[in-house]
Order: structure tokens, then sequence, then C-alpha cells
């Protein structure tokens, strides 16, 4: 859990401008550092938490109290004993907070706040193409990438992240998985298990741009820097990786290592985290920012706990079929 301390101008100004962003200049930290204080006040007098991802804009980490990856924030989700949870991240993930919490209210501080995976696939959709492939494989299991909505993981087996989707695979009792959305994921998966993995015809728009010729550009340039790929990322990217990782794993590796530079191949947003919590290695960037995780902003924080904006509501059938894959997975993992 992460302690939100409002920063001062100048340690606020300090810290960001390590990022090398023009943007952070000292009148704009002013005015964080006022939303920071009035943002952790409400959160005191709404009984809020907020929730943050970590491809987060850096400033959101100053007023989250806790911050990490999909599979540690549902785990965290289970936890809250405030009444509001307030989830900056985008759309899917507060629906899973509010999957795992249905008493609690769930606050998105910006519903544009959406995914290209995640709207690749429906619920409607997932069930006929179930139906097809039960008929040749009766023995098929849905595993469906926590990238989806509440109607996707209703229609599923169960649910996955990136840092676990291996594990579950080689825990279901089939051989044959229909693997819901990111078709890079899905192959990563039919790798490390040697299972028949069906994979869905989607992607994240982020990841998948990524090519292997950046990676060699680097390789050629700076061959001593570590390349650290997320596993949503192409097979010919993957394979020039020297760790495949979810983002929580990458933090891990990249402060335990002995390495002091790596190229981070995922949303720059972690990039950022990595600069400020690690200034004594250095991180370079393989992607662009993800433009739905950077629609939540200090402003859409402060006004989803001072006006209980944009809350999260799911009709209970749905709530309830999407609980027991989220459910399964927990066990699995």
């Amino acid at each position: 859990m992460v302690t939100a301390v409002p920063p001062t101008i100048d340690a606020l100004h300090d810290e960001l401008s390590h990022l090398d962003d023009p943007t952070y200049t000292p009148e704009v930290c002013g005015e964080m550092t006022a939303l920071i204080a009035e943002i952790n006040v409400l959160k005191r007098e709404r009984d809020a938490v907020i929730l943050a991802h970590n491809y987060q804009r850096p400033e959101i980490f100053h007023v989250a109290d806790f911050i990490g990856d999909s599979l540690e924030l549902a785990r965290e989700a289970t936890k809250v004993s405030a009444g509001t949870i307030v989830f900056c991240g985008v759309h899917f993930m507060a629906e899973t907070a509010k999957i795992l919490n249905p008493k609690k209210t769930v606050l998105l501080p910006d519903l544009r706040a959406g995914c290209s995976l995640a709207d690749s696939v429906t619920g409607e959709s997932l069930e006929e193409r179930k139906t097809e492939l039960r008929a040749l494989y009766p023995d098929l299991q849905v595993m469906c990438y926590v990238n989806t909505t509440a109607d996707v993981k209703a229609a599923s087996d169960v649910c996955c992240t990136s840092s676990n989707a291996v594990t579950i695979a080689r825990a279901l009792p089939t051989d044959h998985i229909l693997f819901v959305p990111d078709q890079n994921l899905a192959a990563y998966v039919q790798k490390e298990t040697g299972k028949t993995v069906i994979a869905w015809d989607g992607n994240c728009y982020v990841h998948h741009q990524i090519r292997p010729e950046q990676l060699r550009a680097v390789k050629e340039r700076l061959p001593h820097v570590e390349i650290l790929a997320h596993p949503e990322c192409r097979a010919d990217v993957l394979a020039l990786a020297d760790q495949v990782l979810s983002t929580s794993g990458m933090i891990r590796h990249a402060r335990e290592s002995a390495a002091t530079e790596f190229l981070v191949v995922t949303e720059c947003g972690l990039s950022d985290r990595l600069l400020l919590e690690l200034p004594g290695k250095r991180f370079f960037r393989a992607c662009k920012l993800c433009q739905y995780m950077k629609m939540i902003t200090l402003e859409g924080t402060r006004d989803a706990l001072l006006f209980r904006r944009h809350e999260i509501v799911l009709a209970e059938d749905v709530r309830q079929g999407a609980a027991r894959a989220l459910e399964r997975m927990l066990e699995f993992a």
C-alpha cells in the first residue's frame, strides 16, 4: 500500500524533471500539488481509496493508495475496506473492481478511458464461437484475458492476466483452449504450454505496433542493455527479449537485476514509474503512450470523488458470471 503524502511544489518538480518532459513546469507542478492535497482530503471525507495501474500518469501515483498491474489490482480490490473505490485505470479494470466488490461504490474518473483490446470481443460473439468450437473439442475451456468486459468474463471459464496466463493454462484440465482476445498473448501461452490454444483476432494497439527492427537497432548500438518485453507483444519481438514479463515482473526484475540499463518494451508509463523509483538505473522506451490510460487526470480524479461521478453499474447475473471466472483465476494463481 502506498502512503499518499502531498509533496511540496519544489519536491514534485524535482521528481518529475527526471522524466525529461517539458510540460511539468514549476507552475504546472504548483497546480498539481494543490490538487493532490485536495484529493487526499476528499478521500478521507468520502471513505475512499484510489487504485492506480502502472501505466498511469506519474502525478496520479501521488494520490494512489495502491499501484500495480492487473493481477495485483484485482487482488487488492478484494481487500479494500473503504466504501468507495476510485479506479485510475481503464474501464474494464474498474469493472473488475466492481465484480469483486458488489456492495461498494466504484468510480472511474473518465468514461472515455476504454481499451482497444477489450473492444475486440463481446459476450455474444464469444458465446457463438464457443458453441462452434465445442462441437469439435468437447473438452474446450475458454480463457479470457483480464482486458475484457464483464459480459466476456461471464461467458468464460476462467480469467487470467499477463503474469499468470501460462500458469493458469497449464492448470486447466484440457488440451484445448479458446483464448480471448489477445492473439499475441495466446501465441505466447501456446509456446510455453504446448497446448492447442485457439486465438481470438485481437491485440493491444500499443504493444502490437512494436517491431523487431526497433529492438535490433538497440541491440546493435547498446548491446549491454537488457531488454524486458511484455507478452502482449508480437512473437518476433518476444524472441529478441532477454526477459518476457508482466509489468509487475518488470519492476521486480529491474530492482533485483545487477544490470543498470534496460529497454522497457511496454507502455511508456511504466518507464516513468521505474525512472522515479530507481533513479540510479536507466530505462529506454520502445513504444508510445496508451491514449486511454492517459485520459485519467488529477482533475478527473478530484471530480470523481467530489461529485461521485461515473459509477460502474453491472447487471447482477453478468457480475456473478464474471466473478466466477475471476475467482477461479485467483484460486489458480
